[in-house]
Parts: structure tokens; sequence; C-alpha cells
């Protein structure tokens, strides 16, 4: 299996792995919106509109949740500029243990919550939020290093944007739309898995989008390993 992946082309082995990182954050926004007081943990566009209502009172919804998990995003995307700045192009060992950050802290929260349990406090939920948050900024500032066009793991909307663009409808460039198709669909799909998954436990989406993290940070560095950057 090792060779197999040792094999596979550098530019659509990195773009499996952020549509993958995508299927998982739709998973995780699903879980934090749903489950955590309607808080966005990746798609920081939603929060900020959530924010915005709250400010004046629409409809009772979170200021504090969305503040601070767009706090963390921030803080976890500087986190991630700032360890990256000097690395080589492409998935190195820095690429690694930043997504290993974010695999074991989507792992902590998960396994904490499956014993704790989801009756939480606010002060908890707010907590476990701006981890979350903190975490796919890092996510986030790893793969906008990685490269991959159309394909930033947290949002989908300039995703769309392009799609439409180019589509026959719009300049009928038509690149890349199969990527963003597959963008969009997977994200989609996460939402809707993450959603499903909170029927059976809170926790059981953030440990589904632990696995996945993880299974692509393994991934990532044996390739790495195999196509060293020059």
């Amino acid at each position: 299996m090792i060779k197999r992946i040792a094999h596979l082309p550098r530019d659509s082995f990195h773009l499996g792995l952020m549509l993958a990182l995508t299927f998982s954050t739709g998973v995780i926004d699903a879980i934090g919106y749903l489950g955590l007081d309607r808080v966005f943990t990746g798609n920081m566009t939603g929060n900020v509109v959530i924010l915005g209502m709250a400010l004046v009172g629409a409809d009772g919804l979170p200021v504090l949740g969305p503040l601070l998990a767009l706090a963390g995003f921030m803080v976890g995307a500087a986190l991630g500029g700032r360890v990256l700045k000097r690395a080589d192009p492409g998935w190195t060992g820095r690429t690694t243990v930043l997504m290993s950050i974010v695999a074991v802290a989507t792992l902590s929260v998960g396994v904490a919550l499956f014993f704790v349990g989801e009756d939480l406090s606010h002060l908890v939920t707010v907590s476990i939020t701006t981890v979350l948050g903190a975490a796919m900024g890092i996510q986030a500032s790893t793969a906008r290093f990685i490269g991959v066009k159309d394909v930033t793991t947290v949002v989908v909307t300039s995703t769309i944007t392009g799609l439409a663009a180019d589509s026959v409808l719009g300049s009928g460039k038509g690149s890349g739309s199969a990527r963003r198709v597959t963008a969009v669909l997977l994200i989609l799909a996460g939402a809707a898995a993450g959603a499903a998954l909170l029927t059976w436990h809170l926790s059981a989406g953030l440990l589904l989008s632990a696995v996945i993290t993880l299974v692509v940070t393994v991934l990532g560095a044996v390739h790495a390993k195999h196509h060293p950057n020059i």
C-alpha cells in the first residue's frame, strides 16, 4: 500500500487529502451549529453573520460563542502561518506537526464529550467551540500553504463562485469544475453526516473527524517521505 501511495502524483494526492478534510469540516460545523449553541467552528463567514445579527438581538442568537470561535480560529491560523513561515512548499514535517495538533485537539474534545455526556454548561460549550475554532484555523492555514486551488477545506463560497463564473453560463472556461463540484458535495455530505451522528451522540461526529484528520496526516507524511521537496 505504501508503494502505491508513493507513486501517486503529488498534486492529485494533495487534492484528495484536502477533499477529505473538507468533508471533515462539514461534520464539525454541523456539530458546532446544531449541538453546540449555533456556533460554526470552520466557516467563519457564518460566525461573522451570526455575530452581526446577534449584536442587535435577533432571535436570541449567541454572541460569546461565535466571537470566541472567531478569535480561536484567528489564533490557530496565525500559529499555522508562523510555523510554516520558513517551511518548504508542499507537505513537510511542519505540516505533519500542525495537522497532528488538529487531530489531537478534535480527538480530545470528542473523547471528553463521550465520557462527560451532553449536558454541558455554557462555559464548557464556548470553551469547546473555541478549541475547535483554533484547530480549524490551523487546518485552514495549513491547507492554504499546501495550495490546492479552490479547496480551502473550511469554506466553499469561493469554490461555488469559481464554479458558476467558469460554467457555460459564465466565461465558459470550465476549468476545475470537477474539483469544485466535489468540494461542495463533500462539505454538504459532511454536514449531513454530522447532523445524523448527532442523533446518536454529540461526540460521534468529532471522533469521526478526528479519525479522518489523523488518516490524512499519516498519509500526507508517508507520501511526502517519498516525494521530498527539491
